[in-house]
């Protein structure tokens, strides 16, 4: 058995909101604005800019963090839905 020298524990690859907008074709407001609302993670430099775990947008990417959740895009379909759904909200009052 060889000496083994002890791990260091890797330190997570730190992101900008714009490469996290990049992952998930979003603009680097909307991944400022998840951060703010509490759905993505976040680490402030010291100059105040805003930093996301590279582990942690990866795992939202594959669909594994399900206490953070990332809200999905809308589709056009998605859309027509949303507008009739208000539209009946309005009807309804």
């Amino acid at each position: 058995m060889a000496d083994e020298m002890p791990r260091a524990p890797q330190r997570d690859r730190l992101l900008t909101p714009g490469e996290v907008a990049t992952l998930f074709r979003v603009d680097p407001k909307t991944v400022t604005r998840w951060a703010s609302a509490g759905r993505i993670g976040s680490i402030r430099t010291p100059g105040g800019h805003r930093r996301f775990r590279e582990s942690e947008v990866r795992a939202l990417l594959r669909g594994e963090a399900a206490d953070v959740a990332v809200p999905a895009q809308q589709t056009p379909s998605n859309a027509t839905s949303n507008t009739v759904d208000l539209n009946a909200r309005r009807l309804a009052r």
